[in-house]
């Protein structure tokens, strides 16, 4: 946009094009940044006599974004935390955030991490509200665009994505109290194998810290069942010569325990590196750089309980 144009822009109208782009609905948008209805109406009309775009096209419910539209919340999502930051400067009060702080990762990552992060988000920031969301394929195209701030888990995301080990963790089976290879103080590869599995759906059906090892082995496991969520694996384990491999943070929480043994996993099997992950347009927003803090915090308490 040329500086004469820009001149001419109620620059007021910046985040009822953000509610709208982002919520696709007049009335919602309206309710996300406190006007009224009618007034979100009118500022749409002026936001499509100023860029020159329907920008919102009715589709069923809710609108649909038009190309411009789509392109226009992309450039967005980098703009509005550097206004927020020029405006804000240092001056970041966590108490005062009334914002819903958006993350995602499995239901490890929830279990782990979600009851510390929701304790120490509460005590410091009590207007704001944090969401999880489940994982799902477009969570870097989520990252990118501004719909999540961090997100949880335990590979490497592509660039130009930031992240940071949180913490690490180990592998263990998890078979039923009759199952053969209960209480044995070791496994073999071999045994592992011969079993027939219970593989929980992280990415793509697998679980990749184990099923990436075995694959580039040729020794890939025999899977059974698949199932969305680590936690209610075990509850499938009773009466079968099923075998679930699960980090062992996990453990303490886990339903069934007395119908369930635990054992190490193969050696082979390596350890997770659990990270949290953001996009680098935030790297220096003191929000971000508060949230990312309180999950260190959450982590690090989380990592030492484990540990007693």
């Amino acid at each position: 946009m040329h500086r004469a144009h820009l001149e001419n822009v109620d620059l007021n109208l910046l985040p009822a094009l953000a509610a709208l782009l982002e919520e696709r609905n007049i009335s919602r948008a309206a309710e996300r940044i406190g006007l009224s209805q009618s007034a979100m109406s009118r500022a749409l009309q002026r936001l499509r006599r100023v860029l020159g775009d329907d920008l919102l096209v009715r589709a069923a419910r809710d609108y649909r974004l038009t190309p411009r539209a789509g392109l226009i919340r992309t450039q967005l999502a980098v703009l509005v935390p550097q206004l927020d930051e020029l405006f804000s400067g240092a001056d970041f009060d966590p108490a005062s955030l009334r914002r819903t702080i958006r993350v995602l990762g499995s239901d490890y990552a929830t279990a782990v991490v979600g009851p510390a992060l929701i304790r120490h988000a509460g005590e410091q920031a009590p207007l704001a509200t944090v969401r999880f969301s489940a994982w799902h394929p477009g969570v870097f195209d989520d990252l990118a665009l501004g719909d999540l701030d961090l997100a949880f888990f335990g590979a490497q995301p592509p660039a130009p994505l930031r992240t940071e080990e949180l913490f690490t963790d180990r592998f263990v089976c998890v078979v039923a109290v009759d199952h053969p290879l209960a209480g044995r103080a070791s496994l073999t590869l071999d045994d592992y194998l011969r079993c027939r599995h219970v593989a929980i759906d992280v990415t793509a059906g697998t679980q990749p810290a184990i099923d990436r090892v075995l694959a580039a082995r040729g020794t890939p496991r025999d899977v059974a069942s698949i199932l969305p969520f680590h936690a209610v694996a075990p509850l499938a384990l009773p009466g079968t010569r099923l075998m679930v491999t699960l980090p062992s943070l996990l453990v303490p929480s886990m339903a069934g325990g007395e119908r369930l043994s635990v054992v190490p996993a193969p050696p082979e099997i390596e350890t997770l590196s659990y990270r949290m992950a953001w996009h680098p347009r935030v790297d220096s927003d003191p929000g971000h750089r508060w949230l990312r803090e309180v999950v260190r915090a959450a982590a690090a308490q989380e990592a030492a309980r484990a540990t007693r």
